[in-house]
């Protein structure tokens, strides 16, 4: 029996010569290196919260320690976001030209470096700045990777695994909150001592770097395919000869539902057939980003000025924390079951609802259980969001179309914590939090306008 040769002559032991190098990474079981790579993206993701995370901390134990006002503080909130609107904007493009792996590891090291210096800043002025800087690595690095999951993983599960992805910064926000309650808070000095861990995305960027197959729709689309041939062959070696051919007949007795997007081969994001879900993906991104670091990066802040000292309102925050944990599950069982659109849609009026009832939360029960609400429905939508957003983009504009979504997006973020100041002098809690609900409504509205990409094949 002669064996299958690839496209380019190549002997190939395991998969049928008609099936191109995407469809038999689609039609892969789960192997070692899919987990190996939503490992290694997963840990650069869950150090970025940490970062996102830590700020939070930092300006709360700031504004006691330096005596600092409201104005200030929210700058010192927002400059990174500046950073991260720009850098996931020009990070998008750059994953486009030069690959997704490059920009991810270089991302990892430009914001782990400028964190680590944050720790020896000696003014608020040097702290902004490095914060800037921080935030162009941080906003280049996460649609960058969650495209490359969303690029290698198999179709049936494609949305499942970035959510899991996506699930990493919760460990992330985690570990900053340990970090506020039992750094942070010990001493004058214990944000620098925090702020100073953010060094070791620099060392982790050169394990990325070694570690990580590169995209082969990327290989592909530069002409690269004998590198693309031997990443897909070092996916395929992890499975036996006989999965693969059950995994056939299992395929031809019950085909995919999903067939390729009509959108494929397009060449730019605002082209007449992706024009209406750019609009709409942005939407959504500018709507979460304005309710989740609106709130969850003044939380804190929030806290102490309600008269809980600094220990009692980093520990509130670190239980808040928590519920993250189950709405990433729940989103990433729900998004192979009800689709992207009805999963996003679902979790972002759960989130309307968690705000307006943070809103009006008055006793230490009420705000943990409200914050606990918010935290799991809020990031249950980030999952889903990261999810559905490489799938509605063709290879050629994928990590553009989702870069320039979560650029615009970051827009929000840096308005949120300056808006948050003035809005609680003029209406306090209620009206803050139920403008919060209010852009988590839209951003469901624009959710469900999408397109739904369960099952179907990712572009070349």
């Amino acid at each position: 029996m002669s064996t299958p040769t690839s496209s380019d002559g190549d002997a190939t032991p395991h998969q049928a010569p008609e099936l191109s190098r995407n469809a038999r990474l689609d039609r892969l079981p789960v192997t070692r290196r899919h987990k190996r790579l939503l490992f290694g993206s997963g840990i650069g993701w869950a150090l970025d919260a940490m970062d996102v995370g830590l700020i939070s901390f930092i300006m709360a134990a700031l504004a006691v320690h330096w005596n600092l006002s409201a104005t200030p503080t929210s700058w010192l909130g927002s400059v990174g976001f500046v950073g991260m609107a720009l850098g996931a904007t020009f990070g998008g493009l750059l994953a486009d030209r030069i690959g997704r792996r490059q920009v991810f590891a270089l991302t990892l090291l430009v914001y782990g470096a400028a964190t680590g210096a944050s720790a020896l800043a000696g003014s608020l002025t040097v702290l902004i700045i490095l914060r800037f800087v921080v935030g162009l690595g941080l906003g280049a690095e996460l649609p960058v990777a969650s495209t490359l999951v969303s690029e290698f993983a198999p179709r049936k599960v494609r949305g499942r695994m970035v959510v899991w992805l996506e699930a990493f910064w919760a460990l992330g926000w985690l570990t900053a909150a340990c970090l506020g309650a039992f750094v942070v808070s010990a001493s004058d000095n214990g944000w620098r001592w925090a702020l100073a861990l953010g060094c070791v995305p620099a060392a982790y960027a050169l394990y990325v770097r070694l570690g990580l197959p590169e995209s082969v729709r990327f290989l592909e689309s530069k002409g690269r395919h004998r590198e693309a041939e031997d990443v897909v062959l070092s996916f395929e070696q992890e499975v036996t000869p006989e999965q693969l051919a059950d995994i056939d007949a299992a395929d031809r007795e019950n085909p995919a539902p999903g067939a390729p997007d009509r959108a494929a081969g397009e060449r730019s994001i605002w082209s007449p057939l992706l024009r209406r879900r750019t609009v709409a993906l942005w939407t959504v991104w500018f709507g979460v980003n304005l309710s989740y670091y609106g709130a969850f990066i003044w939380i804190p802040s929030l806290l102490v000025d309600q008269g809980y000292t600094l220990v009692q309102s980093f520990t509130f925050t670190l239980i808040i924390t928590l519920a993250q944990l189950p709405g990433y599950a729940t989103a990433a069982w729900l998004i192979e079951k009800w689709g992207r659109r009805l999963t996003l849609s679902v979790f972002l009026l759960g989130s309307a609802g968690a705000a307006v009832f943070y809103g009006t939360a008055s006793t230490e029960a009420t705000i943990i259980l409200a914050g606990c609400l918010l935290s799991f429905f809020n990031l249950g939508a980030w999952g889903a969001l990261y999810a559905i957003g490489p799938e509605l983009y063709p290879a050629a504009v994928r990590g553009s179309g989702t870069g320039a979504a979560a650029g615009f997006g970051r827009i929000a973020s840096i308005i949120a914590p300056l808006i948050v100041p003035p809005v609680l002098l003029f209406g306090g809690p209620l009206l803050l939090f139920g403008i919060f609900a209010a852009s988590f409504f839209i951003a469901a509205l624009a959710a469900f306008t999408l397109p739904e990409q369960r099952g179907k094949v990712l572009d070349v």
